[in-house]
C-alpha cells in the first residue's frame, strides 16, 4: 500500500509539474503571437475505456446474463449449456443435440419460467413449457435471465406474468466505414457425426432502414457411447435414436424514422426431426420414438417517444406451431401410433410509459391473446383460450433507494367444441421490489423482493386423452428474495469485480401432479412445496501483461426443496426429485493478442429421481469440464476465427434424468469468417 501510494504521488506531481509548463508556454505563445491562433486544427482521436455498470449489480431483483463474447470464450455449445452455467436454475437434459432440453428457476417448474425473443414471449399453450435446445446461438447478442421482474417497465403484460424470465436478445446490425452491408459464415463439425453451418447477411437500405437475413443448418447422429453400472459390473452401449436434423430461417426488418419512431419486424421458421432417446432400463438402449416439429412466427414491435414524459409500446404476433410424435411397437394394435398437435395465437399487446417527474416513473401495459388446440386424440375438445392482462407499475427513485411495485390483473375465458370448459379465472398479483445504495461512492446495494405469481394449468393439464381434468386450479406460488450487491476495484491489481449474495424463499400450493387415480393417472392439484435457497456469483477481471488479461467468474446455489403436501407420507419433508442441494460452476479464461483460452467446470451434487430420499433412488452427482481454444485472424478486410473445444474433458459418465445418459467427451471445430 506504501508503494502505491508514493507512486501515485510521484506521478501527480509530475502531471502537475507537465501542466505549469504547458500552462506557461501558452501563455507565452500568445503573448508573442502565433500563425496558428484562431484556426481550426484536427486534434488526434483519443480512446477512452470505460466499463458500464453491471445490471445485475444495480438491478432490485437477480439478474445474470452472458454475451456473445461470453459464448466463444466459454465454448458453450448451446442456449442450454449457458444457462446450466446461471446460479438457482435447474435444466432437464435428456442427453444428446436432439434431447428436449427446458428451464426451472429456483425448482418452481418449467411452466412457470418464460423464455422472450426478441422482447416478445415464446409461448407454448399445450405443454407449458419452452424447448431451449431449438434456439441458435450464433446469432445472440444476449442471453440473460432475471428472476422475480426486470426493472424495465416499458414491456409487455406477459413479462409480468411468470416467477422469472429467460431473456434472448439477438444481434441488431452494425453498419461501419460506410459500409453498406456485411457477412458472417459460420462452419462446426464435431463428435457424434455434428456438422452445422450458420450465415447471416446484413443490409442497409437507404439511411434509415435495414435488413438481416439468418440460416441454419445442423444435423448429428447422436450416436455416443456410455458406460452402463450394474454393481461390480460394467457394460459400454451406445445411444440410439438420439439423432437431429434441423434448419431455421430469421428475416429481420429495422426501421429509424426522422423522429425517435421506430419499428422491428421479425419472421421466423424452424423445422426439425429428431429422435427421442428412451430411458436405459435393464441394458436395452432401443428407442423408436420419433418427433417432427414445425413453428412459424411473425412478430413486430413499433416504439415511439412523444416527449421526455411518456413512450408508447406496441407489439404484435402470430405463432403457429405444429409436431407430429410417432412411436412403433407391438404393444400398438396397428404396430405403430401417430399424435399430431397444432397451436395457433394471436397477441396483440400496448405498453405507455409516464414520467411526470424525473424520480417517478409509471407504465400501463395491457396484452391480449388468442390460443387454440388442434389434435388426433381421441375425444379432443378443440379447446380456444381468451387472456387478457393488465398491470399498473410504478417506480420511485429516491437519492439512495429505489422502490418499484406491480400490480397484474389476469382474466382467462375459454371455450370448447365438444365436452364442458373450466369456469373463467379472475385473479391479481401484486410484486414489489427495492434497492438501497447506503452509500454513494461505493457500488453497493441491499436488494429485496415480494412477487406473487401463478400458472394456468395447459391444454395437456385440462383436456388431454383420460388424464386432464377440467376443474384444476392454478398453480400458486410466492417468491421472497433478500441480497446484497457490490461492484468495484477493491484492489489495485483488479480491473473490476463484483459480487453478489441472494437468499430466497419460495412457497408454492395447489401445485398441479399426475395422481394415480382407480384406474388411470389424472391431473390433479395436489402439493405444498417448500424453497428455501441461497445463490452466490462472483466475477472478475485483472491484467497479466499490457496485452493480455483473465476473466474469472463463479456461481454456487445451496437449496432446500421440501415436500409438505402430507405429513403422513414416505416423503413428508423429502428433497424433490432432481433437485440438488448443492451446485455450482467456475470459469476462467486468459485473453492475449496470439491466442484465446476458456476452461470451465460445472458441478452437481447428489439427488433423487423418486420422491422418496432413499439410497436406492439417488442419482450421483458429478462434474463436467470444459476446454476452448481460439485465435483471431484479420487478412484485408476478411476476420476469420478458428475455435476448438472439447466438453466433459474427463469423459465422466453421468445422468442428468435418471436412465437418460449423458454424452462422454466429444469435441469440436469451428471456423468463422466475417466480411
Amino acid at each position: 500500500m506504501t508503494k502505491d501510494n508514493l507512486c501515485r504521488c510521484i506521478w501527480l506531481r509530475f502531471c502537475l509539474y507537465c501542466f505549469t509548463c504547458c500552462l506557461c508556454v501558452n501563455l507565452q505563445a500568445q503573448q508573442a503571437g502565433d500563425s496558428i491562433t484562431g484556426k481550426v486544427h484536427a486534434i488526434p482521436e483519443v480512446s477512452v475505456k470505460g466499463r458500464k455498470i453491471s445490471s445485475r449489480i444495480t438491478s432490485a431483483t437477480p439478474t445474470q446474463s452472458f454475451s456473445r463474447k461470453d459464448f466463444e470464450a466459454l465454448g458453450l455449445q448451446g442456449i442450454a449449456d449457458a444457462v446450466k452455467r446461471f446460479s438457482g436454475v435447474n435444466v432437464k437434459d435428456y442427453g444428446g443435440l436432439g434431447g428436449l432440453k427446458t428451464i426451472s428457476i429456483r425448482n418452481l417448474g418449467a411452466a412457470h419460467t418464460a423464455v422472450s425473443y426478441d422482447g416478445i414471449a415464446v409461448s407454448n399453450s399445450q405443454a407449458g413449457q419452452i424447448d431451449i435446445g431449438r434456439f441458435a446461438t450464433d446469432n445472440i447478442s444476449t442471453l440473460s435471465l432475471s428472476i422475480g421482474q426486470s426493472d424495465n417497465l416499458l414491456q409487455s403484460a406477459r413479462m409480468y406474468a411468470s416467477a422469472g424470465i429467460l431473456h434472448i436478445v439477438t444481434e441488431q446490425p452494425k453498419f461501419i466505414s460506410n459500409k453498406k452491408h456485411n457477412f458472417h459464415g459460420q462452419i462446426k463439425g464435431g463428435s457424434f457425426g455434428l456438422f452445422n453451418s450458420i450465415a447471416r447477411w446484413e443490409q442497409q437500405v437507404g439511411t434509415n432502414s435495414a435488413f438481416t437475413i439468418d440460416g441454419n443448418f445442423l444435423r448429428s447422429d447422436g450416436t455416443y457411447p456410455f458406460t452402463i453400472e450394474n454393481g461390480k459390473y460394467s457394460a459400454t452401449e451406445k445411444r440410439y435414436n438420439s439423432d437431429i436434423f434441423s434448419y431455421q430461417g430469421e428475416i429481420n426488418f429495422f426501421h429509424q424514422f426522422s423522429d425517435s419512431n421506430h419499428w422491428n419486424t421479425k419472421a421466423y421458421y424452424y423445422h426439425s426431426k429428431r429422435g427421442l432417446p428412451g430411458a436405459v432400463i435393464l441394458y436395452n438402449p432401443e428407442s423408436n420414438e420419433r418427433l417432427v416439429d414445425e413453428n412459424l412466427f411473425l412478430q413486430t414491435q413499433w416504439k415511439k417517444t412523444f416527449s421526455p414524459e411518456w413512450t408508447l409500446q406496441v407489439q404484435g404476433k402470430y405463432n403457429y406451431a405444429y409436431n407430429r410424435y410417432q412411436d412403433k411397437g407391438s404393444q400398438y394394435d396397428s404396430g405403430k401410433v401417430t399424435d399430431r398437435h397444432t397451436q395457433k395465437e394471436y397477441y396483440l399487446s400496448a405498453s405507455l410509459l409516464y414520467q411526470p417527474i424525473q424520480n417517478w416513473t409509471f407504465s400501463l401495459s395491457q396484452d391480449g391473446v388468442i390460443n387454440t388446440l388442434d389434435n388426433t386424440l381421441p375425444d379432443c375438445p378443440y379447446p380456444t383460450r381468451y387472456t387478457s392482462l393488465t398491470v399498473l407499475s410504478s417506480k420511485y427513485t429516491f437519492p439512495h433507494l429505489t422502490v418499484q411495485a406491480h400490480i397484474l390483473g389476469t382474466y382467462i375465458s375459454e371455450h370448447v367444441k365438444k365436452g364442458s370448459a373450466p369456469a373463467d379465472l379472475h385473479r391479481l398479483s401484486p410484486s414489489i421490489s427495492m434497492n438501497y445504495r447506503p452509500w454513494k461512492e461505493h457500488l453497493f446495494f441491499i436488494r429485496a423482493m415480494y412477487k406473487g405469481c401463478f400458472r394456468t394449468p395447459t391444454f395437456n393439464d385440462l383436456y388431454y386423452f383420460r388424464s386432464g381434468n377440467k376443474d384444476l386450479k392454478p398453480e400458486k406460488a410466492q417468491e421472497y428474495n433478500i441480497g446484497i450487491t457490490y461492484g468495484g476495484s477493491p484492489f489495485t491489481f483488479l480491473n473490476y469485480c463484483s459480487i453478489t449474495l441472494d437468499g430466497y424463499y419460495n412457497r408454492v400450493t395447489d401445485k398441479i401432479v399426475a395422481f394415480p387415480s382407480t384406474y388411470v393417472w389424472r391431473m390433479q392439484n395436489y402439493g405444498k412445496v417448500r424453497i428455501i435457497g441461497m445463490d452466490a456469483t462472483l466475477s472478475t477481471e485483472f491484467p497479466l501483461t499490457h496485452r493480455s488479461e483473465i476473466h474469472f467468474s463463479c456461481g454456487y446455489t445451496l437449496q432446500e426443496a421440501i415436500d409438505l403436501t402430507n405429513p403422513e407420507a414416505k416423503n413428508y419433508k423429502d428433497q424433490l426429485p432432481y433437485t440438488p442441494k448443492h451446485s455450482g460452476n467456475a470459469s476462467a479464461t486468459i485473453e492475449t493478442p496470439w491466442l484465446n483460452a476458456g476452461y470451465t467446470l460445472m458441478g452437481v451434487g447428489k439427488r433423487y429421481y423418486l420422491s422418496q430420499n432413499i439410497p436406492e433412488n439417488e442419482i450421483d452427482g458429478y462434474l463436467e469440464h470444459t476446454l476452448t481454444i481460439s485465435r483471431n485472424f484479420k487478412i484485408s478486410n476478411c476476420k476469420l476465427r478458428l475455435q476448438a473445444d472439447v466438453t466433459n474433458l474427463t469423459n465422466k459418465q453421468y445422468e442428468v434424468i435418471k436412465y437418460y445418459p449423458m454424452p462422454g467427451r466429444s469435441w469440436k471445430l469451428t471456423v468463422s469468417v466475417q466480411l
